[in-house]
């Protein structure tokens, strides 16, 4: 029998049907918002995992292009590896559920959506979130606290719950908020400069939204909610603790108080050599739990340190930045760099312009065809001086690139304003703390150094949070390095401009974070952002007012687009023969704009002035330098524009009476003629008498 429950929220149905599907999953539905529909199964292990000190959970987002009537392209016809944007909605659920179950629980769990459906009001990946919360809601993994996501826009000075197509293309923010009954989950927002003011109000308003969808993830799972398991948690030898303890206790809170880094860690290797040392034969084979005990007693002093002693782990103030440099033109023949360092975080972005034929196609299930804008980020293993092999890009890369990109994309001038693809690739030299915030400082030096004219420079900053135990206590971080992330419980990214929010990302370890650490670090990363704003306006003032030589120019025409046929020519023969002859590359869009580029400016010049040619309207007297083709006994045709000629009657070659054509011209001469007539069938009628200069006509 298949159990059915659903609601309305936003004015459309949201409904959960499961029961008699995906039979032998854990659980198993379909959950819809209007027609966009998911397939959610959740399972896991009967036993924990052996050997692991994480909580293995893997959250996979499966995009089917049936879901949106297409076939997939390439020669295969059937999906692939994930797409960026599915590993990155899938990192989203990740991000929201993975706190939330119990502590200690290393049992494998595994979440699928899958995208059966999609109607474009109801956006997949903010149903995923609560398609995979109702799920195990339901289920009976050891998953007891629902959480929801919504999507905020605004439009007019008015917020909106998950807005429809339509008002996404008018809304200036696009926020997506995930809560539970009392505390802020996650924060994923872009916006057009969205003032702090607005942006806390706008999470405010997504957190109340989430909460009618808490309340159908409770009914669920009060009317058709497995028994929950009783769940199996990880704890370390209540004597191997205090063993541990007792022995390096001091040694840890020693080395853990070291200010530099390199020689903190040299100390906590000693810390760890002599521990394990220690106890090789008492606890063989228990080196996980001494580990565990290890870092929870560095995570304790690290918050002694923070919350008591009221200092941080390189005696920085809790708003204070580290040194900062800003470099460009480091690379002598790419378009731009930009190379940016916070203390020991070094980020250089390279920028690459090309063609407007050189855009992105995106092949998946959302509204997005196309990027002309896109951004890179590498996190290789020398950044943190570790040795692992090189492989591609990972979730991790690729979310910190895509929050990078979301960062400058609302900056970047349209395509009329500057004619170019633009692609940032953030390469992480060093790594402690905030690569991808970092990548967004470096992005905008390359972008101003690449001659872009961008609206404003952005700048981005991390924010971090120390909690209490009992979380009584917070205190809220600016610029965190790589100790205060690693032991800390809130990674909080806010990039924009000095006039407002750009981009957003929040992750915790916490189950939610209040509203007062949410506006606190709203506001204090504004502080840190034009601060950051300043040293790259030292560097460099503005955009560079020429590309670089080694980079494409680009130049657009608009043409009538009834001849558009004429430039292209019967089997593209005509664009061919000026790309031949001119080495330009030539793109042209249905409206009529053609751009033209190549790194050869005269190349690009020549090309126009063809295509010009070939698109000009013969215009009524108008005077034009045409060539003589043919001649006949009534006259002479000549061509006044390319593939554009008209006859000049005898009576109109001279002033004086002319017996025959050949007495004045020839073909081959090149005359000046007057248009003096187009008729109703489009004939061009000319004057040769007409188009003279005065004294020839005297003369003759």
């Amino acid at each position: 029998m298949r159990n059915t429950l659903s609601t309305v929220i936003a004015g459309r149905e949201m409904k959960v049907e499961f029961g008699d599907l995906g039979m032998l999953s854990n659980a198993a539905a379909f959950i819809s918002y209007g027609d966009t529909v998911l397939l959610t199964n959740v399972n896991s292990s009967e036993e924990p995992r052996e050997g692991v000190d994480f909580f293995p959970l893997s959250v996979e987002y499966e995009e089917r292009l049936y879901s949106v009537g297409k076939i997939p392209g390439g020669f295969i016809k059937r999906e692939g590896r994930p797409s960026e944007k599915a590993i990155l909605h899938g990192r989203a659920v990740d991000r929201t559920i993975r706190p939330l179950f119990p502590k200690g629980y290393r049992n494998d769990v595994q979440v699928v959506c899958t995208v059966v459906s999609v109607e474009k009001d109801n956006l997949p990946e903010i149903l995923a979130i609560n398609a995979a919360s109702t799920a195990l809601m339901i289920s009976s993994i050891p998953y007891t606290i629902p959480v929801a996501g919504v999507q905020v826009g605004l439009i007019n000075g008015e917020f909106i719950l998950n807005p429809n197509s339509e008002q996404r293309k008018e809304s200036l923010l696009d926020l997506t908020v995930c809560a539970t009954k009392e505390k802020v989950m996650m924060i994923e927002a872009g916006g057009n400069e969205i003032d702090e003011d607005t942006m806390i109000k706008a999470i405010k308003f997504g957190f109340d939204g989430c909460q009618d969808i808490i309340s159908f993830q409770e009914e669920a799972r009060a009317k058709f909610g497995k028994e929950k398991d009783i769940p199996v948690l990880f704890k370390v030898n209540e004597e191997l603790e205090k063993d541990v303890m007792d022995f390096a206790s001091d040694m840890v809170k020693k080395a853990m108080y070291i200010t530099d880094k390199d020689q903190r860690n040299e100390a906590m290797d000693d810390v760890n050599e002599k521990v394990f040392a220690n106890f090789q034969e008492k606890y063989e084979g228990q080196e996980g739990s001494i580990k565990e005990v290890l870092y929870n007693m560095q995570k304790s002093v690290v918050r002694e340190m923070l919350l008591k002693d009221k200092r941080r782990p390189d005696g920085r103030a809790f708003d204070q930045i580290r040194k900062i440099t800003c470099e460009v033109d480091v690379l002598p023949r790419t378009h731009g760099t930009g190379l940016f360092t916070r203390g020991l975080t070094q980020v250089m972005t390279v920028a690459t312009l090309g063609s407007v034929s050189e855009i992105q196609i995106l092949d998946g299930v959302g509204e997005e065809e196309s990027k002309r804008y896109m951004h890179h980020y590498n996190f290789p293993a020398y950044s943190v001086g570790e040795v692992r092999p090189l492989r591609g890009p990972g979730r991790r890369e690729i979310g910190h690139g895509a929050l990078a990109e979301r960062a400058l994309e609302p900056l970047i001038p349209s395509e009329e304003e500057f004619p170019y693809t633009i692609r940032l690739v953030s390469e992480v030299l060093s790594s402690n703390g905030s690569t991808s915030q970092a990548s967004v400082c470096g992005s905008t030096l390359a972008l101003l150094d690449a001659g872009v004219p961008i609206k404003r420079p952005a700048a981005g900053i991390a924010m971090g949070l120390i909690t209490s135990e009992d979380l009584k206590e917070e205190e809220v971080l600016t610029d965190i390095q790589g100790i205060e992330d690693f032991f800390g419980d809130m990674d909080f990214k806010v990039a924009g401009t000095e006039v407002g929010i750009t981009s957003i990302q929040v992750d915790t370890k916490l189950k939610g974070l209040s509203f007062n650490v949410v506006e606190t670090a709203i506001k204090n990363a504004r502080d840190a952002r034009v601060y950051i704003i300043g040293k790259i306006n030292e560097c460099i003032p503005g955009p560079k007012k020429e590309v670089s030589v080694f980079a494409p120019k680009t130049s657009i025409i608009k043409i009538n687009p009834d001849k558009i046929r004429e430039v292209i020519g019967a089997g593209g023969k005509v664009i061919n023969k000026i790309i031949e002859d001119t080495g330009v590359k030539i793109d042209i869009k249905e409206d009529g704009t053609v751009f033209v580029s190549s790194t050869d400016h005269d190349g690009v010049n020549k090309a126009i002035s063809i295509i010009e040619g070939l698109t000009k309207e013969v215009q009524v007297g108008e005077v034009y330098l045409g060539k003589v083709t043919k001649i006949t006994t009534f006259g002479a045709f000549v061509e006044v524009l390319p593939n554009k000629e008209g006859l000049v009657h005898i009576s109109k070659l001279a002033k004086e009476r002319v017996n025959k054509v050949e007495d004045v011209v020839s073909v081959g001469d090149e005359i000046l003629v007057k248009v003096t007539e187009i008729d109703q069938q489009g004939r061009v009628n000319l004057s040769r008498k007409d188009a003279l200069p005065e004294k020839e006509e005297e003369n003759n």
